[in-house]
């Protein structure tokens, strides 16, 4: 009998540590997947921010040679102006300087650049010739081009951004992303970008810029090779290895991760090193795995031992086992009843954040409409009121104030996106009371801490334009107007109307502090403002806008404040 409890004691152990280890490896290999998924997760996560770094710095070059297309120097210059010319390259070296571009240039009809920000310079671009550029070549065929490759002077690669002129010439910005790889260098990993043939671009390891990440046919390289002016391709600096990439010569090696291909055809690559806390993650784990499992074992063990125990005892002892059972039953319902209840609870919970989080937008809609639908509920007071004496004119006139205001809630809802960027519509003979009405309507609150003076505009005064977009351009200066007089004693805007049998001449003029001389010379300028936080583009878009229109958007001389055009064509 001794000898079978003691063989017995010893199988115990045994099954003990075989299911310890066991369990152990399970935990370890599920601690593992689990933590290279979240590392990985991270590296994709941290892949998406370089990529929109990237994005967000071509995107906001992408407007330069679009606003420059137009301007009167460079239309001047692709004439044959030498004065032109000369202005034109202090305008582009200054322009390079605040916007950090490399190089800005101008390319004549013939395909010679005419005009550079590094005019004057050991490796000026003027008097070179460019047709050959496939970005020249696309601007002139389409009215815009891009291209990465390496420069014909500077021999740095970059991205070129070109834009046609009315005049048949072509604007070219260059970007080189030396900054953001150093970034990218700074932030850890191994960062690059690849274009549609899988030939690196940008890289923060500069020595694998124009390698190859995968076989290509002869013909695809020869055209990279080409369009790039790179003299060769290198071999790919690592395998694919899943979503892994062991680096040529070395036994590293780095989870990856990839973006979908961009505006540009590129994807942004990053490989990182799975931190080092994995491995001790899973030390860890399998140990409390195994150490908690040996405890299970001996509780096992020891419950066991007791109910043999148990069955040795008395008949007396029996009552007191099955009340003990009865009480941990009842200990259990109440557990499982208090789970319930704290399900409700979060149920509860959850309902109460949703209807929060509806209050929260109803309340916005609501602050955004409260002043329409207030002046609906006033003339449907008065319509009532007109209607018991019987003045069906004024009644009538009251419906159609509150048919108005019910299109304006309408603008309202739809202006709450802003007017950041460029409209779109068709432009045709409307009504200039009903713009300007809309434009004060947008503007109420904020035209309201302001003497205001609009004089009366005939309801058959007709132009030619689009009325959001023209709308866009008012809100704009009279937004404008109303930052510049905060401080201003007596603060006042005014709208004065000047009509003409083809034009129609609408200028708007504050008493504030005016515009500096040397902000008002560049007022029109990409990025030229005299706000702290100002982009520098509103009057640039305003002023597209207008030429889109068949108009103008001019600042006019003043002795005090500031004084702003607007010239539409009139309709007969």
């Amino acid at each position: 009998m001794r000898r079978r409890a003691g063989t017995w004691w010893i199988g115990w152990i045994l099954g003990g540590l075989l299911l310890s280890i066991g369990v152990a490896t399970l935990v370890g290999r599920a601690v593992e997947r689990r933590a290279q998924a979240e590392a990985f997760a991270k590296i994709d996560s941290d892949a998406r921010l370089r990529q929109g770094l990237l994005t967000s710095e071509i995107a906001r070059f992408r407007l330069l040679p679009l606003a420059l297309a137009d301007d009167r120097d460079v239309i001047a210059a692709v004439r044959g102006d030498a004065a032109a010319r000369l202005t034109l390259n202090a305008k582009l070296a200054a322009l390079a300087r605040s916007t950090s571009a490399s190089v800005i240039y101008v390319v004549g009809r013939d395909g010679v650049a005419i005009a550079a920000s590094n005019a004057g310079e050991p490796g000026s671009f003027v008097g070179s010739s460019y047709a050959f550029r496939r970005y020249y070549r696309d601007a002139v065929r389409t009215g815009a081009g891009t291209q990465f490759a390496l420069g014909t002077v500077s021999h740095r690669p970059g991205l070129y951004l070109s834009r046609r002129t009315p005049e048949g010439g072509v604007v070219v910005v260059k970007l080189e992303f030396d900054r953001i790889e150093r970034e990218w260098r700074a932030a850890g990993g191994i960062t690059f970008v690849t274009d549609a043939a899988g030939v690196i671009l940008i890289s923060s390891e500069p020595r694998w810029r124009f390698a190859t990440t995968r076989s290509i046919a002869p013909a695809v390289a020869a055209a990279v090779r080409a369009d790039s002016g790179a003299a060769t391709l290198k071999m790919p600096p690592f395998a694919m290895l899943g979503d892994s990439l062991r680096l040529n010569g070395q036994r590293r090696t780095l989870q990856h991760a990839v973006n979908p291909p961009g505006e540009e055809g590129w994807q942004v690559h990053l490989a990182m090193p799975l931190p080092p806390t994995i491995g001790d993650t899973v030390r860890t784990s399998a140990l409390a795995a195994a150490a908690l499992t040996l405890a299970l074992v001996g509780a096992v063990w020891g419950l066991w031992q007791r109910s043999r125990r148990r069955a040795m005892r008395t008949v007396e002892l029996e009552a007191a086992v099955a009340e003990r059972t009865q009480e941990l039953r009842a200990e259990i319902e109440e557990r499982i009843a208090a789970e319930a209840r704290a399900a409700e609870l979060r149920d509860g919970l959850r309902q109460a954040n949703r209807l929060a989080a509806l209050g929260q937008i109803t309340a916005s809609v609501a602050h955004e409409t409260a002043q329409p639908v207030a002046a609906i509920r006033n003339y449907v007071a008065a319509a009532r009121q007109l209607l018991t004496r019987g003045d069906t004119g004024a009644v009538d006139d009251n419906l159609g104030a509150i048919a108005r205001l019910t299109d304006r809630i309408g603008l309202v809802t739809a202006e709450l996106r802003g007017f950041a960027r460029k409209g779109s519509g068709t432009i045709g003979p409307i009504r200039l009371a009903e713009v300007i009405d809309g434009a004060r309507l947008i503007l109420k609150e904020r035209l309201s801490t302001v003497g205001f003076d609009v004089p009366p505009i005939p309801n058959d005064l007709m132009v030619i334009a689009g009325r959001v977009r023209l709308e866009q351009v008012l809100v704009n200066l009279l937004r404008n107007a109303v930052e510049a007089l905060a401080g201003t004693p007596d603060p006042r805007i005014a709208i004065e109307l000047h009509a003409d049998p083809q034009t129609i001449s609408l200028i708007v003029a504050d008493n504030g502090p005016g515009i500096d001389p040397s902000v008002a010379e560049r007022m029109f300028t990409p990025f030229v403002t005299s706000r702290a936080n100002g982009l520098g583009l509103g009057l640039v878009i305003a002023q597209d806008i207008m030429t889109d229109m068949g108009g103008t958007l001019r600042l006019l001389p003043s002795e005090r404040g500031a004084r702003f055009e607007v010239t539409l064509r009139r309709v007969p």
